[in-house]
């Protein structure tokens, strides 16, 4: 008997310390915000001052590409003494910290899942505006990266069935059901989805890898051949139809020089990548937006895979539609 009773405490025992420690485990709830809102951690007379503009002028500067002027992030400024409770599961989070050794320090998921943490400290407002400065397109690319992803994860709830993309052009792509086919034919696809102003779309096609050559000319020569393919495949909505004078109308898709596009290189999935930003509209019609042009250099199939992303939303910004289509852009899989 007296052993049964030593043996019933020592199993209280072990499962009273088994459970303290499951109460020990913190619980990371899922984080949360709006696409392309940073929360910036940061007492309000230093928001107010020099480092507050210099945040601004990091991660509020303009996103090229775009019709009108729209930041890069909304910051959201929130002084320490009340950053608690549901305001630290934002995804991604900026806090700056005086009277401390000099250091940016990037965290993952220390209030929610998935989340981004970059802590800038330094001794006196200087110091901290110099790592400011100097890390400034680290941040922009860490925290663009979190959004990138995040869209991605939030379009994967509803896949597309789209099968013919992979059938014909060897290749996934993950955009969500709310997208439709436009248009297909052997070798190119338009996807549509209709928001509230307007459309998002994409359109992909293969080139010889011949077509594209890494020289001088390399701008030009991408918008003339995505304005040679938007001449078939995008028309307006009055293409076709006759003029007073008998004349028929011409209305399709063109690149707008008079916004002069950017061209960068960047890798996607895995592979060099021409990267092509700029401003799009109709001839013959008052329509137009930004476009993202992504040209994949694809040695294994001896071929250009070309995915572009353009939006038509007037009166509204379009920064986070153009985020969008990036991340579905970045999410393309060859085979």
């Amino acid at each position: 008997m007296k052993n049964y009773i030593v043996s019933i405490l020592t199993l209280l025992l072990i499962m009273s310390c088994g459970d303290k420690k499951s109460s020990d485990k913190k619980i990371i709830l899922d984080s949360s915000g709006n696409i392309n809102n940073v929360s910036v951690i940061i007492e309000n007379e230093l928001w107010g001052g020099s480092i507050g503009d210099a945040i601004r002028e990091v991660l509020a500067a303009p996103v090229y590409g775009l019709p009108q002027d729209e930041p890069t992030f909304t910051l959201s400024q929130i002084p320490p003494s009340v950053f608690s409770g549901f305001v630290t599961r934002n995804r991604t989070i900026l806090k700056i910290q005086l009277n401390k050794t000099a250091d940016v320090k990037i965290s993952d998921n220390v209030y929610a899942q998935p989340q981004k943490v970059i802590t800038i400290t330094g001794k006196d407002r200087q110091e901290v505006i110099g790592l400011i400065k100097e890390n400034g397109d680290k941040i922009v690319s860490i925290f663009r990266k979190m959004e990138l992803d995040e869209r991605q994860r939030q379009m994967a709830k509803s896949p597309h069935k789209h099968e013919s993309i992979k059938e014909k052009l060897g290749l996934t792509i993950k955009y969500d059901a709310a997208y439709f086919l436009a248009k297909e034919t052997d070798g190119f696809f338009w996807i549509r989805k209709d928001i509230t102003t307007g459309t998002t779309n994409l359109m992909i096609f293969e080139l010889p890898l011949s077509a594209i050559k890494r020289n001088d000319s390399l701008g030009s020569r991408i918008i003339k051949i995505r304005d040679s393919i938007a001449k078939i495949y995008i028309k307006g909505r009055q293409d076709g139809e006759m003029k007073a004078n008998g004349e028929k109308i011409e209305s399709y898709m063109t690149t707008e020089m008079a916004y002069a596009p950017f061209v960068s290189e960047t890798i996607i999935d895995n592979k060099p990548a021409i990267e092509t930003r700029g401003i799009w509209d109709l001839k013959n019609d008052f329509m137009g937006g930004p476009f993202l042009n992504c040209a994949i250099e694809d040695k294994t199939n001896n071929r250009w895979v070309v995915i572009e992303g353009f939006a038509f939303a007037p009166s509204v910004e379009k920064r986070d539609y153009m985020l969008e289509l990036e991340s579905i852009i970045k999410s393309v899989k060859i085979e």
